[in-house]
């Protein structure tokens, strides 16, 4: 797995922790085991969907725009050639090459016209044509992890085990792990980001668990 996926997947997952925990906590202060159960896997559902479709659109989008600039460059290199070739050379200068060794650059580069076209997006733009991620994959990977993160709160509930404890517990720690996973990513220490995120999830849950008290306590 990349960097790129291996940062995906775990705030995937750390979403589907803080959300599901945060949803079971609030339902547990009002409802039922069975009923904390139901809408675990409720929120467990919308959520991964939620968060696959909103990968997906991203992604595609993305790529989209990638082909739009390639689109748009490729036409020039059919009206401009030779314009092309000089913004390349003036290009490479600037890079610190003498004129006469970035006119051979350029040369060569411009032998193909797709090698040419590639160099032209990366260099100016920023983007390579050749590795555009698949939008499927981005949206399979997301489903999962945030269903993987989602639940964790709810295994003791699964297992039969009908107080919110064991659940918050299994939260808690999920959270720790994935907070330290993403201080990777941050390049703050590991415990800094293991204990950021459990005190974020923490606010979470505890107002969701206020708010399902209060709820409760209304209906009742």
């Amino acid at each position: 797995m990349t960097g790129g996926w291996l940062r995906a997947a775990t705030f995937g997952a750390m979403d589907g922790l803080v959300s599901n925990t945060a949803l079971i906590a609030g339902v547990a202060a009002a409802a039922s085991a069975h009923t904390v159960v139901i809408s675990g896997v409720a929120g467990l559902l919308a959520g991964a969907f939620s968060m696959a479709l909103g990968e997906y659109t991203s992604v595609a989008t993305a790529n989209e725009q990638i082909e739009s600039e390639v689109l748009v460059e490729r036409r020039a290199f059919e009206k401009h050639p030779q314009a092309e070739k000089a913004e390349l050379v003036a290009m490479l200068m600037d890079m610190g090459m003498t004129r006469e060794t970035a006119s051979k650059a350029a040369e060569e580069v411009h032998r193909d016209e797709n090698v040419a076209l590639n160099f032209h997006l990366v260099q100016e733009l920023g983007v390579d044509p050749r590795e555009k991620p698949s939008p499927w994959v981005a949206a399979g990977s997301s489903f999962v992890m945030f269903a993987i993160g989602a639940i964790i709160p709810l295994i003791p509930y699964l297992l039969g085990v009908e107080s919110l404890w064991p659940g918050l517990l299994c939260g808690g720690i999920g959270l720790l792990v994935a907070g330290g996973l993403a201080s990777r990513f941050t390049k703050r220490p590991l415990w800094f980001g293991a204990l950021r995120q459990l005190a974020f999830g923490a606010v979470a849950i505890a107002a969701t668990y206020a708010v399902g008290s209060l709820v409760g306590t209304v209906i009742a």
